[in-house]
């Protein structure tokens, strides 16, 4: 994608597209697994503080991860061999910057109505399962957060959770404009734009999302920006 992006040769083997579909879908589905995880160790950390090294403790943590790759190895693997069984005309111009599955399908000789049933059947299904335990997670934590009585404590209590919850909205929000619509030329013309907000935005903003809230960052921040500024003095 990027060389694609960058170079003027934006060709790609027919190899090479399904290899990218497949690792996309792969990716993709693993983080909203994974999205959902964090909510689960959200509410473990804010409503069982005293438990949190039991229920969270490090084989939990592996199989949470473990069951996250596999879940979205399955997922992409479905997608990816049914689409590449398919027969493409000898139009062979993808109306997008990635290959995904809604502009393969446009290019197909044959009916694509398993794939685009499948499509909204399991992708609307996986998304709106995580989503909802993410919801009840977040249920619990602000059931929870109504009975801390300290406003101090309730503010540090949701400081922890703003990060994620920026990041799941973006991500499932986006997620679901593009998966859930019909393939019309409309909608592929739509999926461009919110692709690029799932590809390119949404990982480029994770690291501030995330990291600019850790501690341990925020110190070597100011330690850096501090050593600069005392020799910026001292020259």
């Amino acid at each position: 994608m990027l060389s694609g992006l960058i170079m003027e040769d934006k060709k790609i083997s027919f190899q090479g597209c399904i290899a990218q579909l497949y690792m996309f879908h792969f990716m993709g589905c693993t983080e909203a697994m994974l999205l959902t995880s964090m909510s689960y160790d959200r509410y473990v950390a804010i409503c069982n503080p005293l438990r949190y090294q039991i229920l969270m403790a490090r084989a939990v943590c592996l199989q949470l991860a473990f069951t996250s790759w596999l879940i979205g190895s399955l997922y992409s693997l479905s997608h990816t061999v049914l689409t590449s069984r398919l027969p493409f005309c000898k139009m062979n111009k993808i109306t997008h910057f990635i290959c995904d599955i809604k502009p393969l399908l446009k290019l197909a000789c044959t009916d694509t109505h398993l794939n685009e049933s499948l499509v909204n059947i399991v992708t609307g299904s996986l998304g709106f399962i995580t989503f909802v335990m993410i919801i009840i997670s977040y249920t619990f934590i602000g059931i929870h957060l109504q009975n801390i009585r300290s406003e101090q404590g309730r503010s540090k209590a949701f400081s922890t959770c703003t990060s994620h919850l920026t990041v799941v909205l973006l991500f499932f929000g986006t997620a679901f404009c593009t998966y859930l619509s019909p393939v019309t030329k409309d909608s592929l013309e739509q999926d461009r734009i919110t692709a690029v907000l799932f590809t390119v935005i949404t990982p480029a903003l994770n690291p501030i999302i995330y990291a600019l809230r850790n501690k341990e960052v925020k110190k070597a921040f100011r330690r850096r920006y501090f050593i600069k500024w005392i020799k910026s003095i001292c020259d």
